[in-house]
């Protein structure tokens, strides 16, 4: 990590299991172990999901630039608990887990089941939707400059405003309201249409390999 300047990309904790091991192993948790090796120093390093933390975890993680990746779609799906950003500082970021590629439905779930578990509100949950872009910023990643827009066709009865836009975000916003993309001050998405590919024929092969994938595992 130091030698190329990379930071380390790791799930963190995920499972209760991952402390088990590695105080059997290590004789001591995760994050402990983690911050004697110097991964936690490193902006560019992503923890992801971060449960089963206790008070000193967090302590630590609090003080350190790393950033943990919240996931809770995936984390429900799983059962393996619920996130919590207390104690656990400003750089918490959302994500997928690979699940889907929904920036907007990720920030709902995490509001929502963080009714449950977190302390997270409108401007807390879209913090951290916003949190990818200071990510990539703070670290001068290519590919998240000004050049780079999201057009939404967003008609509400309600008035947008300043003051309650963070709440249009939770309960308006979706992923069905995009129209227009660009990206790299490239036009990729004209009034919903995808310019870039042709989208039925990648939809039918995939459709395609999938009916081969499942015939081959037996299903």
């Amino acid at each position: 990590m130091n030698k190329f300047d990379s930071g380390i990309h790791m799930h963190l904790a995920e499972d209760k299991y991952d402390q088990e091991h590695c105080l059997h192993e290590y004789y001591q948790r995760v994050v402990r172990r983690l911050n004697e090796a110097g991964i936690l120093e490193s902006s560019k390093t992503i923890l992801v999901h971060g449960l089963h933390l206790d008070a000193e975890e967090r302590k630590i993680l609090n003080k350190k630039t790393c950033w943990l990746a919240q996931n809770m779609e995936s984390n429900l799906k799983n059962k393996v608990g619920l996130f919590s950003g207390k104690n656990l500082g400003s750089n918490i970021m959302l994500g997928t887990d690979g699940m889907h590629s929904d920036m907007l439905r990720s920030a709902k779930a995490a509001f929502f089941a963080g009714q449950i578990s977190d302390l997270i509100n409108f401007n807390t949950a879209y913090q951290r939707f916003r949190n990818v872009h200071n990510y990539l910023n703070i670290n001068s990643f290519e590919g998240d400059g000004d050049n780079n827009l999201v057009v939404l066709d967003y008609d509400s009865p309600t008035e947008v405003t300043k003051e309650n836009f963070t709440g249009h975000f939770v309960f308006g916003l979706s992923a069905n309201h995009i129209r227009d993309v660009i990206s790299n001050g490239r036009l990729i998405v004209e009034n919903r249409k995808l310019l870039t590919v042709n989208e039925s024929q990648i939809f039918s092969e995939a459709s395609k390999q999938a009916r081969r994938l499942w015939k081959k595992m037996g299903r």
